[in-house]
C-alpha cells in the first residue's frame, strides 16, 4: 500500500514540474543573464534573481554573508523529528568569459538554439542550482505528514575559486544547519553518471629568482624563466608516481570507462586514474631585452584515489635538492569518495536510471566541487547534474530537456529520502 501511495505522490511531483515548465526554464535563463563571473566574484545580481524567485513563492530564507558582494542564502524546513537531514547545495558564481568574440552566441544572453540554452554558467552550475531551489520550494509546500526529517537549501557564492566566502563560510557560522546526513549537489555529471567522489587537488605558487641582467649578456647569469622551465619539467615527473588504487575505485572506473568518456570527453577515464598537472599562470620579467630576475608560476595537481597530498609535497621537497625555488600552498583537498552502497546514493542512482533508461555509472569526478567539504566531514555527498558541454570554454550549453531531467532527479531523490512511507 505504501508503495502505491509513494508512486502516486511521485507522479504528482512530476506533473507539477510539467505544469511549471515555462517558469523553471525562465528561471534558468534569468539566472544565466545575471552575470556572476568569478573573478571578480560579485554575485549580487544572481542572488537577487534567486531571492525574487523565492519571494514570489513566499519561501522564507536568510542571508549569511562574509563579503556583501558574495552573498549566501540559507533556508531550512523541518518536517518531523526523524534524524534524516538532506542538504541541497548549489553555487551561483561562474567562470569568466575571457573573450566573448570566441563564442558563436552571446555568452550572457541565455538564448535557446537547437533545443538548448547557451550561456556562461548554465552547466556549471546554474541548472543544478535551479534544481536545488525548485526541489526545496516544492518539498516545502507538501502537505503535513508526507515528509519527515529536515531539508536545507544552501545557495552560495565564491565556489569557482574555492574562496572563503561561500560554503566554507557557512560551515563556520551555521555548521549544524548545513552539515546534514546527506548532500545533493547539481554540479555537472551527465544523465549517465553519478559522481560519488573527486580527485584530490593541490594548488601551488612557485617562485624562482636569479640576479637578472642585460638580455645580450646571457653569459653573465641564468634567466629565472629558464630555471623555472626546468622546475616545471621535473614537477611533471610526479605523474610517474607509483600508487595503489582502492579496489572499489578500480572496479568503478573499469566498468565506467566508455560512459565516463562520453560524459566528460575522450581520455577522461584515463585521467581519473592518474596524476595530472596543469600550469595555469606564469609571470616573469620586465623587458624583452633583460634577463628575467624572477619568475612565478602556479600549478594545479589533481590526485587520484590512492595518492595523498603528502606524496606530492615529498616529490617537491626532493626537487629542492637540485633546484633553487620557493613555493606556497594556495589550496589543497585530499581525494574523497562516498561508498556506493549508501542509502542516498542508491536513491539518486535509481532515479537517474529511471530518467536515462539505463543504470548510471558511479564515478569519481576529475574536478573539485563543494561536495568535498561534506565528504571530508564524513557526510555522504552525491553530484548529479547536466553534462559539462562547453564548461569553462566557449558555447557552454545544456539541452532544455536535460534541464528538466536534473530537476526531476533532484526532486524525486529528496522525496524518496525524506518520505514518511516505507520507514
Amino acid at each position: 500500500m505504501a508503495s502505491n501511495v509513494n508512486k502516486t505522490k511521485r507522479q504528482a511531483l512530476l506533473a507539477k514540474i510539467e505544469e511549471d515548465r515555462e517558469a523553471i526554464a525562465k528561471f534558468v535563463r534569468d539566472l544565466v543573464r545575471a552575470k556572476s563571473p568569478n573573478p571578480p566574484g560579485d554575485t549580487r545580481s544572481s542572488m537577487q534573481c534567486v531571492r525574487d524567485f523565492l519571494d514570489a513563492r513566499d519561501v522564507p530564507y536568510r542571508m549569511e554573508n562574509r563579503d556583501e558582494t558574495m552573498p549566501n542564502l540559507v533556508a531550512t524546513t523541518t518536517f518531523g523529528r526523524h534524524d534524516k537531514h538532506l542538504v541541497l547545495n548549489g553555487h551561483i558564481d561562474v567562470f569568466p568569459v575571457p573573450d566573448p568574440a570566441q563564442w558563436s552566441i552571446d555568452p550572457w544572453a541565455a538564448q535557446e538554439r537547437d533545443g538548448a540554452i547557451y550561456g556562461r554558467g548554465v552547466a556549471d552550475m546554474k541548472v543544478g542550482t535551479v534544481a536545488s531551489i525548485v526541489t526545496y520550494t516544492y518539498a516545502r509546500s507538501m502537505a503535513d505528514g508526507q515528509l519527515d526529517g529536515r531539508l536545507t537549501l544552501a545557495v552560495v557564492s565564491d565556489e569557482e575559486t574555492f574562496g572563503p566566502n561561500g560554503t566554507r563560510h557557512l560551515f563556520d557560522v551555521c555548521p549544524e544547519e548545513i552539515t546534514g546526513t546527506a548532500v545533493l549537489v547539481g554540479e555537472p555529471s551527465s544523465r549517465h553518471t553519478v559522481r560519488l567522489g573527486e580527485k584530490g587537488m593541490l594548488w601551488l605558487r612557485f617562485k624562482v629568482e636569479t640576479h637578472g641582467g642585460h638580455g645580450a649578456y646571457v653569459h653573465m647569469g641564468p634567466s629565472a624563466v629558464d630555471q623555472a622551465s626546468t622546475v616545471i619539467a621535473d614537477l611533471r615527473k610526479f605523474a610517474e608516481f607509483d600508487f595503489q588504487e582502492p579496489p572499489s575505485i578500480v572496479a568503478a572506473l573499469t566498468e565506467a570507462g566508455e560512459t565516463y568518456d562520453r560524459a566528460f570527453g575522450r581520455g577522461a577515464s584515463e585521467n581519473a586514474r592518474r596524476v595530472t598537472m596543469n600550469v595555469g599562470r606564469i609571470n616573469a620579467g620586465t623587458n624583452v631585452n633583460m634577463i628575467a630576475p624572477q619568475c612565478t608560476f602556479e600549478v594545479d595537481f589533481r590526485l587520484p584515489m590512492g595518492v595523498v597530498i603528502k606524496d606530492a609535497l615529498d616529490h617537491i621537497e626532493k626537487l629542492r635538492e637540485t633546484h633553487c625555488f620557493s613555493y606556497d600552498i594556495m589550496m589543497s583537498s585530499e581525494p574523497n569518495w562516498t561508498e556506493p552502497n549508501h542509502e542516498f546514493v542508491e536513491i539518486v542512482a535509481k532515479n537517474a536510471e529511471t530518467i536515462a533508461g539505463a543504470p548510471p555509472q558511479l564515478i569519481p569526478g576529475l574536478g573539485s566541487t563543494d561536495a568535498r567539504l561534506w565528504r571530508n566531514r564524513g557526510i555522504p555527498a552525491v553530484v548529479y547534474g547536466p553534462a559539462p558541454r562547453g564548461m569553462g570554454a566557449t558555447d557552454e550549453h545544456v539541452p532544455v530537456e536535460e534541464i528538466f531531467d536534473v530537476v526531476r532527479c533532484h526532486l524525486l531523490s529528496a522525496f524518496d529520502y525524506l518520505s514518511t512511507n516505507d520507514k
